[in-house]
């Protein structure tokens, strides 16, 4: 072969033959490359372990619950069938009929969102004829007929909505066409001048969360709150036109309102604080409508409390539930509050009305973080995984109160001596340790009870559990001052 070829042959090799050769292994290396990491994240995939929550509810069409999920999934949670492995049990209708046998035999770190027991604060009828400075004189039909005879004789000024359990029927009526022999009904004093709002009626739902029965705390969220106005305004009233005074699915929401929408709408504050904004427009204080608001809340869970604490005894372990109710509220022209009713799992569905969003999944958020359920530590469940991991979120010094009077203690049956650290119960450090939590944990939720620490305080009408609890906030008040309210 001649030179001239030769060269030719190599020139070809190396212009052509090479190039194809590198193509092919620089493909075939991308190849490769792209199926490892393919397998790589698929291992990773499968063999993540994450909290597990279990959904309850009746209905196969859960999308009323799209937020709750939402919310879950970011704080790493995943959704199981298991009927006992889980951590957090997410009940939408109430679970303790169908789920008794389960639930009365809960692990120390499941999580059930309801208290046995809780109809005693949702139930309409049971709410409505609790006697209470926050609640309108209201009578269960048939049994107190004669009752509300005696009443509407003594006030014939006054006219009555009747309603069922369920809220279905409310109309106005006048004493004389009210039906008093009607079973699960009942009758309820009617707010004739309602603060208004451009001329439309409202209520207003504020979320709150109970997290422990005996002794008792419970907080409202202070992010926002939920208004909803009636769709027609209220005046030339006429009882024959429901959407004059009865709140219902086709609200008129906020933004739709003219005086409040520039506030919510434009400048961008909460439900609640557009309100206040225009409240004190008017020239009256809308803080007399929101101290109200929490002494309403204070009252009905602390009436409620001794049914629901008989209600857990059957559930072992009292330290498993808590519970979200929004408790809605109606104004009269004075700004006097008046409960309407407590809603067990609340609507947190933005399907109606897309711009709820925001405040269902704060909500949600901020209550997973008040219960421990969204946790700070990532972990793979709710358990307790070592004793160092738990004293590095809670230990004894950030328990102990009173050090003037725990030197004087030599007797741990002294009440208050309980609060001392040689006097710890399990159960006592239980509940301080949990306190001590939410506390630190609550975000926008404030405390309702223990209420605010003020020295006039009066401790004779609660519970001696409930004593020893607000003593050890008394306590911790004396050492930081953020623990006072």
């Amino acid at each position: 072969m001649s030179l001239k070829v030769k060269t030719l042959l190599k020139i070809f090799l190396y212009s052509v033959v090479g190039p194809i050769i590198l193509y092919c292994l620089f493909f075939a290396f991308l190849y490769y490359q792209e199926n490892l990491v393919t397998v790589q994240t698929r291992v990773v995939t499968i063999h993540e372990k994450r909290p597990v929550y279990r959904l309850y509810a009746r209905s196969n069409d859960t999308g009323y619950l799209k937020h709750v999920f939402a919310v879950l999934n970011r704080l790493g949670f995943q959704q199981s069938d298991n009927d006992s492995d889980w951590d957090l049990l997410w009940a939408h209708d109430y679970p303790f009929r169908v789920l008794s046998s389960n639930l009365s035999k809960l692990e120390a770190h499941q999580r059930v969102n309801h208290f046995p027991g809780c109809g005693y604060i949702t139930n309409k009828v049971d709410l409505s004829i609790t006697e209470g400075r926050y609640i309108l004189p209201a009578f269960k039909l048939p049994e107190q007929q004669e009752e509300f005879v005696n009443y509407a004789n003594e006030y014939p000024e006054k006219t009555f909505v009747q309603k069922s359990n369920d809220h279905r029927g409310i109309s106005v009526k006048n004493t004389s066409d009210i039906n008093l022999t009607v079973t699960g009904s009942f009758v309820q004093e009617f707010i004739q001048r309602p603060f208004l709002v451009d001329g439309y009626k409202f209520d207003v739902g504020v979320y709150t969360a109970i997290t422990s029965i005996d002794p008792l705390r419970v907080y409202v969220y202070g992010g926002d709150v939920l208004f909803r106005f009636c769709p027609i305004k209220y005046y030339p009233f006429d009882p024959k036109i429901l959407d004059k005074y009865v709140v219902g699915d086709d609200y008129l929401p906020i933004w739709n309102v003219p005086s409040l929408k520039h506030y919510y709408t434009n400048l961008g504050f909460s439900m609640k604080d557009s309100f206040d904004a225009y409240v004190k427009s008017q020239g009256k204080d809308p803080q007399k409508v929101w101290l109200a608001v929490r002494e309403a809340i204070k009252e009905i869970t602390l009436s409620k409390e001794g049914y629901i604490k008989e209600a857990m005894k059957r559930y072992g372990n009292e330290r498993n539930f808590f519970e979200l109710v929004r408790v809605d509220f109606a104004l009269d022209e004075d700004l006097n509050v008046y409960t309407m009713e407590a809603n067990m799992s609340p609507n947190l569905s933005s399907a109606h009305y897309p711009p709820n969003q925001l405040l269902y999944e704060q909500v949600i958020y901020n209550l997973f973080a008040l219960v421990g359920v969204g946790q700070r530590v990532r972990k793979d469940s709710l358990k307790k995984r070592s004793k160092m991991e738990e004293e590095m979120m809670v230990v004894d010094k950030n328990l102990v109160v009173l050090p003037e009077l725990c030197t004087k203690c030599n007797d741990c049956f002294r009440v208050e001596c309980q609060l001392c650290r040689p006097c710890f119960t399990t159960e006592i450090k239980l509940i301080l340790s949990q306190s001590y939590l939410e506390h630190r944990n609550r975000m926008d939720f404030q405390r309702v009870f223990p209420p605010p620490i003020t020295k006039d305080m009066v401790l004779k009408d609660y519970t001696l559990r409930n004593q020893l609890l607000v003593r050890w906030y008394q306590g911790k008040c004396e050492i930081d001052y953020s623990w006072c309210s």
